[in-house]
């Protein structure tokens, strides 16, 4: 694997951090700004709200650039997003840091996983993505855990002022490690936008935002659901978030690994199993043991899905997969957010604790089924005799040189 891997696992590891340290930051940040624990959740909801309304946007603005100017741009973005947020001298202020910072995501992402799989073989793509997001599932094993301890420690503008440090080396890494790989000749907006009239482009993304919205369902609720259900204290919440992260680090490497030799079995097994330890978590949530392991196992499992998934959307919008793998990011926060919605209401009813638990379960089914549509669709349309429509005209089609 080329060493750009690892500029573009850099920059992933610092917005993977701090995408979520801010969840354990909350009571610091409305201590100092003196507001309440719910507004300043606001500063999670708007950081979703961001990559979702980002991804496309800086996705468009950045077909006029080579892509790895592209993604030196959104790095910076995302330094000048938590220097502000570090910096803030109000709550409105730092809630504007958290959305400029936001902006990068999912453009980074999407463009950062087509430059990926430019880097290397065919047969390595959905290795070289998995390496990448390695950088996103390392930051909830050390670098969330990290920052929640300097910023409880130390303050939590120190916090993201290390998190701008860890954009400048991720900007200074892709300047220096990633060729320069223009801009594919030939391809516009509109063919970017074209492929996503392609029906498998589409069914990856809903896969998406079922299957990891799965995970999210019960993950939202883990505190509350580990400290009243199966009896652990309040502290251990945080180490518990590290097995989900481990989980999540060996799943994406494993997805990685065999998305590239069988994509839609791996997917399939996954996502099964994934809907199956979800429903078990409603009784293993009762053990302190069993409830460990099953938190290890949900973070695993979701990210095993993935690799496969955004190489899915990339095979299936070939010739301008810019767009497309771009929105299929804001797609997993649309899934988290729909799920958290859901397990909220179920919370919210009576159902108790574990019953998000039971959402997550129906959300990875329900991708699961979407699979073995796409598949069947995949197949019907391979039949010999059978015209494929192609969203972007051949002569259009460029490769970057590696």
């Amino acid at each position: 694997m080329p060493l750009a891997l690892l500029a573009l696992a850099i920059g992933a590891f610092g917005i993977g951090t701090t995408e979520f340290v801010i969840m354990g930051l909350l009571p610091e940040v409305a201590g100092d700004f003196g507001v309440s624990i719910p507004t300043a959740g606001y500063l999670v909801t708007g950081y979703a709200l961001g990559v979702m309304l980002g991804a496309p946007l800086m996705t468009v603005l950045g077909t006029k650039v080579s892509r790895k100017r592209m993604l030196m741009l959104l790095m910076g973005l995302f330094i000048v997003g938590n220097l502000l947020s570090a910096l803030a001298p109000s709550f409105g202020l730092m809630l504007i840091g958290r959305v400029v910072a936001s902006l990068a995501h999912g453009a980074f992402f999407g463009i950062g996983s087509v430059v990926a799989a430019d880097l290397v073989a065919p047969d390595k793509k959905a290795g070289a993505i998995a390496l990448m997001f390695t950088g996103l599932t390392v930051a909830n094993v050390v670098g969330v855990p990290l920052g929640t301890l300097i910023g409880q420690s130390l303050g939590w503008r120190v916090t993201f002022g290390i998190v701008a440090a860890l954009g400048v080396a991720g900007l200074t890494g892709i300047a220096r490690l990633v060729p320069d790989m223009p801009k594919a000749e030939g391809v516009r907006l509109r063919h970017e936008l074209a492929a996503l009239k392609n029906v498998q482009v589409l069914l990856a993304m809903a896969m998406t935002v079922l299957g990891f919205g799965g995970v999210f369902a019960a993950i939202t609720y883990i505190a509350p659901m580990m400290t009243h259900v199966a009896g652990f204290a309040d502290g251990s919440v945080t180490w518990l978030l590290v097995l989900f992260g481990l989980g999540m680090v060996g799943g994406n490497l494993i997805g990685g690994r065999y998305a590239d030799r069988a994509l839609m079995p791996m997917l399939y097994l996954s996502l099964g199993a994934l809907a199956v330890v979800l429903a078990l978590f409603t009784l293993t949530a009762h053990n302190k043991i069993a409830a460990a392991v099953t938190i290890a196992l949900i973070g695993a499992l979701g990210f095993a899905t993935v690799p496969p998934l955004q190489k899915r959307v990339l095979d299936q919008a070939h010739g301008a997969p810019t767009l497309a793998s771009a929105l299929n990011i804001g797609a997993f926060n649309l899934g988290n957010a729909l799920s958290a919605w859901l397990g909220g209401l179920v919370i919210g009813v009576g159902l108790g604790y574990t019953a998000p638990n039971w959402v997550g379960a129906v959300l990875a089914a329900s991708a699961l089924v979407l699979a073995f549509v796409s598949a069947a669709l995949e197949r019907r349309d391979t039949q010999p005799g059978t015209v494929l429509a192609d969203p972007v005209p051949t002569e259009r089609r460029t490769t970057v040189p590696h």
